[in-house]
């Protein structure tokens, strides 16, 4: 029991003696590994990683010894404060500049929002509002006339009046004619457009026969759908104006086109003679009047002198009847010659023949 109270007595530091667990003064055995190695100094162990890591996260290293990270450090104190001050300023300036000044070009005007209310129009030029997002400005240009075609791709088949289908191709120009409308009343102009542009045109060609569309009736149809769009377009106040409406095609479907086209030449030759018809009809209408003018002037004249007008409408019939005509003037109380000077010519001419009438014989009176 002595023994055993002299060894619980022993100091600790005993332990790592000769006789301890890790090793004596020979070396020999294990060697403790938390223990300063023989002939080493307590005060001359390097830091260790962890503590490299923890001194820079603190900002203390990197000076000139060589020992240090050697990377860039943020300047502390009043100058890392005056260069956040100087960069939030730089920043503050450019959304100034940016926000705060407009330039409205010639064709657009500035619609002015003040926290999302209507508050104003620009007109062309620089303009100075406050910035974003106090005040907004939206540019819209009134006087850009824009073209939509109909259909986007392929052809766009609509139903007529009479029943039949025809393929259809056209174009909207419209423009923007009041700004705030535009912006605020509706929201998609553009797609607003095309549908009421789709919907007109159907509805017009609903009440339109076939040769009405694919002939002369286009210029109507296209009046009466530029009209229909804008009733539709200024009952949504839309702001928008409709320029015109222009029908490229209008044709029927590929499979009947043959057929459609033979009733297009036979329409178009049944205009044909009934044109001819008029022409005809008209000349002889002109030339009837022509003659009951004439007869109508005669008449005047035998009013005035019966006598005189019976014999000269007499002299000149009968001067159109025998001007054709051999004759033999017979006169009383004898008979007189008569030499038919123009029957000369004729047997002179080498295709006359040699047959002739002989002389007429004197007679006791008489025309033959």
């Amino acid at each position: 029991m002595i023994i055993s109270r002299r060894w619980l007595r022993r100091p600790i530091p005993l332990a790592a003696q000769s006789n301890g667990p890790w090793g004596n003064d020979d070396n020999v055995g294990p060697r403790n590994p938390w223990s300063v190695p023989p002939g080493a100094k307590r005060g001359g162990a390097k830091p260790t990683a962890l503590d490299e890591f923890i001194r820079r996260a603190r900002g203390g290293g990197g000076g000139g010894g060589g020992e240090g990270g050697g990377g860039p450090q943020l300047p502390l104190g009043a100058n890392a404060r005056m260069l956040w001050l100087l960069g939030v300023a730089v920043l503050v300036a450019i959304w100034l500049v940016l926000t705060s000044i407009h330039q409205i070009g010639p064709q657009q005007r500035g619609v002015v929002t003040y926290f999302g209310r209507y508050s104003g129009m620009l007109e062309p030029g620089i303009r100075v509002t406050l910035p974003a997002p106090i005040v907004n400005v939206t540019k819209v240009d009134v006087e850009q006339v824009r073209t939509d075609e109909f259909p986007r791709d392929g052809g766009e088949t609509v139903l007529t009046g009479d029943q039949n289908i025809i393929d259809l191709a056209y174009t909207v120009r419209w423009r923007v004619s009041d700004a705030r409308n535009y912006v605020f009343e509706i929201k998609d102009p553009q797609e607003t457009v095309r549908a009421t542009a789709e919907s007109a045109m159907r509805s017009v060609l609903a009440t339109t026969t076939l040769n009405q569309a694919i002939g002369a009736g286009r210029t109507e149809i296209e009046a009466r759908v530029a009209e229909t769009m804008q009733q539709i377009l200024t009952s949504y106040q839309a702001g928008v104006q409709v320029q015109g409406v222009s029908i490229k095609q209008a044709a029927p479907p590929s499979q009947l086109a043959d057929d459609f086209n033979a009733v297009t030449a036979a329409q178009q030759e049944a205009v044909g003679n009934l044109n001819n018809a008029r022409s005809y009809s008209q000349q002889v209408i002109a030339r009837a009047q022509g003659e009951a003018s004439a007869f109508d002037q005669v008449y005047e004249q035998y009013r005035l002198a019966p006598e005189v007008t019976r014999r000269r409408m007499y002299y000149e019939t009968m001067e159109a009847v025998l001007a054709k005509t051999d004759k033999t003037i017979v006169e009383t109380p004898g008979v007189t010659p008569y030499l038919p000077l123009d029957r000369g010519r004729r047997l002179q001419e080498p295709n006359a023949t040699s047959s002739g009438t002989a002389p007429a014989q004197p007679s006791s009176g008489g025309a033959r």
